[in-house]
């Protein structure tokens, strides 16, 4: 195969981005519908926290399980699911209620992101791991971009049960499309594979996927600290109203979404460790001046450089993890890995974060944030010491993109 499956590729971006979009729609409003019906701080947390623990819990079981069965029943039954929580939101009135949707969608989530991400792995011609994986992650980007601010704007032209209707009429416009145009099962790659997935055991010893898993971990971390103490830093110490403060948290998102795609290609013409490393660094440094800097418009810069370092790093990453679960017939399991990474990550640098800034300051979770990070790059450059599918140079694929 020297070319990926467009039909299938669009199928899948467009699942992904419908998916985001529709839960980037309803997050921001949650809190304040919560509120509303009398929710208090600890079940406010509760809401966002039921849908982390089930995501995190579900993501290496469906991720394996899709290399068993197949990817396309979890794509459509997790879109389905998708479309239930939606409506399931504008029924509930009470917060018990929000509390278990919030858990089931998380489950959804386990069930979709990284089987979509390990089927485009299974359809992605060796050496152009990273222009495909670049392009596909867009999607996520997009729907991460989009989501709240359409979802602010049908709240306020509209309602919340709007807001709510959007998120499952484009879960199920994704379902539509992934019921009708993804093959058969029987025909998807990882059912005609010659030999077993490998074991658990190996591929959680595996030092490439060692590797992989802690700078995924930092990253994560990194983003936990800024989405949850970067809005509290811009309203205590520079009084900024909810736009500006918004534009702060997202603009990091975008930066690193438009680098995908460029960064992706130039993934599969030099080292992808070093692009790893060299990201790494820039975000390092960009946690660490959210830190020294005291103006709205230096934080900008610092989110910017934020969503380079990103924007340099995770394309390499996600074509490093594609050779990895190729190389180990472990894609599924190698996604998943690596989303619970994602997850645990951005949990655990909140909360890690939020006891350091209680025991010296506020601006104290960025630098920290910093160490965690080095930590994780050091974990990386010790396990990873070798690429072993480094590309080689090669030309663009005109036929795809």
């Amino acid at each position: 195969m020297t070319v990926v499956d467009k039909r299938i590729f669009t199928t899948l971006f467009f699942s992904l981005f419908t998916a985001v979009t529709g839960v980037g729609i309803v997050v921001p409003l949650l809190p304040v519908y919560a509120h509303d019906i009398g929710a208090g701080g600890l079940y406010i947390g509760l809401i966002f926290g039921a849908f982390s623990i089930s995501r995190s819990l579900f993501l290496p079981y469906f991720g394996r399980l899709s290399d068993r069965k197949g990817r396309k029943p979890f794509i459509v039954v997790g879109l389905v699911a998708y479309a239930a929580v939606s409506f399931a939101f504008m029924l509930t009135e009470d917060v018990s209620g929000l509390i278990i949707i919030r858990f089931f969608q998380g489950i959804a989530s386990a069930m979709l992101m990284p089987v979509c991400q390990a089927y485009i792995g299974d359809i992605t011609p060796k050496g152009r791991e990273g222009t495909v994986m670049g392009t596909f992650n867009v999607a996520m980007f997009s729907g991460l971009t989009i989501g709240p601010v359409l979802g602010g704007l049908i709240n306020d032209r509209f309602s919340l049960d709007a807001a709510f209707a959007a998120m499952g009429f484009l879960s199920v416009a994704g379902f539509v499309m992934s019921l009708c145009f993804l093959p058969a099962v029987e025909k998807e790659q990882v059912q005609q594979r010659q030999r077993p997935a490998t074991q658990w055991r190996h591929l959680m010893t595996d030092p490439s996927i060692v590797a992989l898993f802690s700078i995924r971990w930092g990253y994560a971390a990194c983003i936990g600290i800024i989405w949850g103490f970067l809005p509290v830093l811009a309203s205590s110490e520079l009084q900024l109203a909810s736009a500006p403060t918004g534009l702060l948290v997202t603009l990091g998102v975008m930066v690193s979404g438009v680098m995908h795609i460029p960064i992706g290609a130039l993934a599969d013409r030099m080292s992808r460790r070093v692009l790893v490393i060299g990201g790494s660094a820039v975000i390092v440094s960009a946690v660490a001046a959210f830190y020294w800097t005291h103006s709205y418009y230096g934080l900008l810069i610092a989110s910017m450089v934020f969503g380079l370092g990103g924007g340099i790093a995770m394309p390499a990453q996600m074509a490093l993890a594609v050779s990895a679960g190729s190389r180990l017939d472990a894609m599924g399991a190698v996604m998943g890995v690596l989303t619970l990474a994602h997850s645990v990550g951005m949990l655990a640098g909140a909360v890690l974060a939020g006891g350091f800034m209680d025991m010296f300051s506020l601006r104290a979770a960025f630098p920290f944030g910093g160490l965690l990070m080095t930590a994780s790059l050091v974990v990386f450059v010790v396990f990873h010491k070798a690429d072993a599918a480094t590309p080689t140079p090669r030309p663009a694929d005109p036929e795809f993109i």
